[in-house]
């Protein structure tokens, strides 16, 4: 998406079925805003909403970009006041690494943030964070201890970066959560992987040379998985050079160094859920100046967040037979393969900043919710919708 500009905490809501998803739908660019925490409208005619909203001085693809770069109102000297101050705390640092919290004004122009570590400012944090995966792991018995339990008007914050298929243990975790956060849309507090930003005033896209064909690099090697399933279908029509665990060695140990020779890449998900669009995209295509090959959710779903003419989504092609075919011809076309760059002279890629970006926003979402709180009771059946 475009460059997210934090939205207000939503109710969660059941999403609409990919062919209702993508009627009428261009690709908003950027996390706008939505309305405090409590039942609201279904998830589809609040974003049919902002996008009406937004018609007035803004496309629906460069939405978010208005949304995040209007000026502030001049308020005169003496009149702006401050933010008050949020703490935010951090139950668990994922995976259990150590780091340092960041400067949210610094970094995120987010001022009056402050995120940690310590739980002694338990009882004063406006927010917690619990991470899933460190969840797992410690149990339900190591949640915060009363009484009392959580002081009144605290916000718990689930928070999520992986697919359902690899996201255990949700179904015993209705009603503990507040809000949400994770790469869905229809999240309380969404954070995607990557969105992309108006481009600024700076040199124009320059596409490096290329000298290879097409490169996928994968870590976890599954032959039960869909990609590895269809990568062996495709390399019996094209050459494909595989990087990671199974296969070749990164150039200097640089993704992008080594990607960015390459003319196409399979940015193949390790699993297909709504919106699971991961760094595979954003970093290891988009970054590296080659033309992803996605293999995740429906093109309608990709179409969400970036342009239809900046990919190509494996169902585009009845096999892969077909696919391979057409990646040949582009190869040999340098005019029909430019045009899937064509929109890098509107847009910059930017990358989510995992994990100071979310500590960030949690600020933020706290204090434009108001007062309003809320309990979810179906964290399960929402997360696997």
């Amino acid at each position: 998406m475009l460059a997210p500009s934090l939205r207000s905490p939503a109710p969660q809501q059941q999403r609409r079925r990919p062919e209702q998803r993508q009627r009428g739908r261009l690709p908003p660019m950027e996390p706008g805003s939505a309305g405090p925490p409590g039942r609201g409208l279904r998830r589809g005619r609040r974003r049919r909403r902002l996008l009406l909203a937004a018609g007035l001085s803004c496309t629906a693809l460069t939405l978010y970009t208005c949304l995040q770069e209007l000026p502030p109102l001049d308020v005169g000297p003496g009149r702006a006041r401050p933010p008050p101050e949020v703490t935010v705390l951090l139950w668990w640092e994922p995976f259990g690494h150590r780091r340092h919290m960041a400067d949210c004004q610094r970094r995120f122009n987010i001022s009056g943030c402050r995120p940690s570590a310590n739980r002694s400012r338990y009882q004063e944090a406006q927010a917690v964070i619990f991470h899933h995966r460190d969840f797992l792991l410690h149990g339900l018995g190591q949640l915060p201890a009363g009484p009392p339990q959580r002081p009144p008007a605290q916000r718990w914050v689930w928070m999520n970066f992986e697919s359902p298929s690899h996201s255990p243990g949700l179904r015993d975790l209705a009603g503990i959560f507040n809000w949400t956060m994770s790469y869905r849309v229809d999240s309380d507090i969404f954070v995607p992987y990557g969105y992309l930003r108006a481009r600024q005033a700076s040199p124009r896209f320059s596409l490096p040379r290329k000298t290879k064909l097409v490169a996928w690099v994968i870590s976890n090697w599954n032959e039960a998985h869909a990609r590895v399933r269809y990568y062996h279908q495709l390399r019996k029509y094209v050459p494909i050079d595989v990087y990671g665990a199974q296969g070749l060695a990164l150039e200097e140990g640089s993704m992008v160094r080594t990607i960015s020779q390459y003319k196409f890449y399979l940015a193949f998900e390790n699993s297909q859920h709504t919106d699971y669009i991961t760094e595979k995209l954003w970093r290891n295509a988009f970054k590296s100046s080659a033309v992803p090959i996605v293999l995740g959710p429906p093109r309608s779903n990709y179409e969400l967040f970036i342009p239809p003419n900046s990919f190509i989504h494996i169902d585009d092609f009845p096999s892969p037979r077909k696919l391979a075919i057409y990646l040949k011809f582009l190869d040999q076309n340098k005019p029909l393969y430019r045009r899937y760059f064509a929109w890098r002279d509107n847009y910059d890629v930017h990358m989510t900043s995992f994990w100071d970006e979310q500590y960030c926003k949690v600020c933020e979402a706290v204090r434009t919710a108001g007062d309003q709180l809320k309990i979810i009771q179906n964290l399960a059946s929402w997360f696997e919708s």
